[in-house]
């Protein structure tokens, strides 16, 4: 009986931090409302005085997209005595000959080509290494796989016109959504990400992250804040975090629109997965007990918790799901009070707002269109399912970040896949291996669809419509990373 009550215990605690969450994505839906009709902030800017600008592209074997971003790159819309393009190139194949081949074909571009044979410091030390040599007073960087707008610099410069302003972020938008299901569900996250999280905190002055490409900042504000730093794996929430501490002023704009592609494969998707989660972790540990001592406003403080804590959430669903199952049979044989099931009832309030924070990030898109409506009904359960499924993973990797073991950054690999060209399968820089959380994954799957058929048999529906989703989610995430092995030994 003990042992019931500790699982008990556990569920509620876990349940808990899933409603804490959910309290704070409700304050940001609610600003996301406030704001989201209101004009975005224009950054009019007289040619005649445009600031010296030095783009930062950092690469790493990417020869897939290399010749794509140049090209896009090269056709910003920027007087060319004012513009330096730095290529900040770490790769070790042939990635090297095609920029040094590529950019010679813009000989009126301000081209700035820097080979690192030692990654120090991976992509913060790349972007440490070519901020000393950066000609510019403001600093735009973008990763290899992003398209970027040709007037981007136009659009944003103008901003920091206020001297307080350090950073400008732009809205990431999606090369390749319709791609496939795996695609198409993480443009669904980060579609919320990227209009109700950033849109809610920024607008109640709110601490919120650069997002590691699509944005711009002011060199000064880079060095005041230390400088780029490598002793996490998201050196970009990193550096956002010290630079507003120090008082230096954000600004998102969504209407800027930064497109960038979707990993199509689940051994991609996981190892991006896994540096966000424990970057963040790792990013928790680091500043939120400074953010608490310090004379921060509550709403600060409180956003500021539920950013760094966010990718805790997957703690909570995993300990959530796996006390399920003694909770789940203690209630079946009368061990523990009705009441007490009855009563966590409440706990379902955090599910609602979560899913109502997706559902207006993802229609207010697409102008609330009946078919956007009809989409979203099956594409929310399925998201949720999934994300629940990554829960294993992801909880690894916050783990880690929480308890400071180390780890190297594991870039995710790009592809470059359009309508005729769909194989992704002999990408060279895609890992195969097969972790051993795959099939613990797997194993989820089929211990949850027991659980369906349990409460099936027996005629205990609370918990069957939680249990299915959890062996729909593992059961997707361990096929997906099984079958790409399969698909590329054929």
């Amino acid at each position: 009986m003990i042992l019931i009550y500790f699982f008990l215990i556990i569920y509620v605690l876990a349940m808990l931090f899933v409603l804490f969450y959910s309290f704070a994505q409700a304050h940001l839906l609610y600003h996301f409302f406030r704001f989201k009709n209101i004009p975005h902030q224009k950054a009019d800017q007289n040619v005649d005085e445009l600031p010296m600008v030095t783009v930062q592209l950092p690469i790493y074997n990417e020869l897939y997209v290399v010749e794509r971003l140049i090209e896009a790159v090269a056709k910003f819309n920027y007087p060319k005595e004012k513009l330096e393009i730095q290529l900040l190139d770490d790769s070790t194949d042939e990635t090297a000959d095609i920029i040094q081949s590529h950019i010679k074909k813009y000989p009126g571009v301000d081209f700035k080509y820097i080979h690192r044979e030692i990654r120090t410091g991976f992509k913060a030390g790349a972007l440490r290494e070519g901020l000393e040599l950066a000609k510019g007073e403001f600093i735009a960087i973008f990763d290899a796989d992003f398209v970027p707008d040709p007037d981007f610099l136009l659009k944003t410069v103008g901003h920091f016109s206020n001297e307080n302003v350090g950073m400008v972020q732009t809205r990431w938008t999606h090369l390749n959504e319709s791609y496939s299901l795996l695609t198409r569900l993480q443009a669904f996250a980060l579609d919320a990400h990227f209009m109700v999280e950033q849109m809610g905190r920024n607008q109640q002055k709110a601490f919120i992250n650069f997002n590691g490409t699509g944005g711009i900042w002011r060199k000064s504000c880079i060095l005041d804040a230390g400088n780029w730093q490598d002793d996490t794996l998201t050196e970009d929430l990193d550096l956002s975090y010290r630079a507003q501490q120090k008082g230096w002023e954000f600004v998102y704009r969504p209407d800027i629109k930064s497109p960038a592609e979707l990993p199509p494969v689940m051994s991609a998707i996981k190892s991006q997965q896994f540096r966000w989660t424990k970057g963040g972790a790792e990013c928790a540990s680091k500043h939120l007990g400074n953010v608490l001592r310090k004379s921060f406003g509550f709403k600060v403080k409180f956003h500021a918790t539920a950013h760094l804590l966010n990718a805790v959430i997957f703690i909570a669903v995993l300990l959530v799901s796996l006390s399920s199952i003694p909770v789940w049979w203690a209630f079946y044989k009368d061990m523990v009070p009705e009441s007490l099931f009855q009563g966590a009832a409440v706990f379902l309030v955090g599910f609602v707002i979560i899913a109502m924070v997706y559902f207006f990030a993802n229609l207010s898109l697409v102008k609330y269109t009946w078919r956007g409506i009809g989409r979203f009904l099956w594409e929310l359960p399925l998201f949720l399912s999934v994300s629940m499924g990554l829960a294993l993973h992801n909880s690894q990797a916050v783990w880690e970040g929480l308890t400071g073991k180390k780890s190297p950054f594991i870039r995710t690999p790009k592809y470059n896949l359009s309508n005729e060209n769909r194989n992704w399968t002999k990408n060279v820089y895609t890992s195969w291996k097969i972790p051993f959380t795959t099939y613990l994954e797997g194993a989820l799957a089929l211990v949850f669809l027991t659980m369906v058929i349990l409460s099936i048999q027996t005629k205990t529906y609370e918990m069957l419509v939680f249990h299915f989703m959890l062996a729909v989610g593992y059961g997707l995430v361990s096929w997906e990373s099984f079958r790409g092995q399969i698909r590329s030994e054929r």
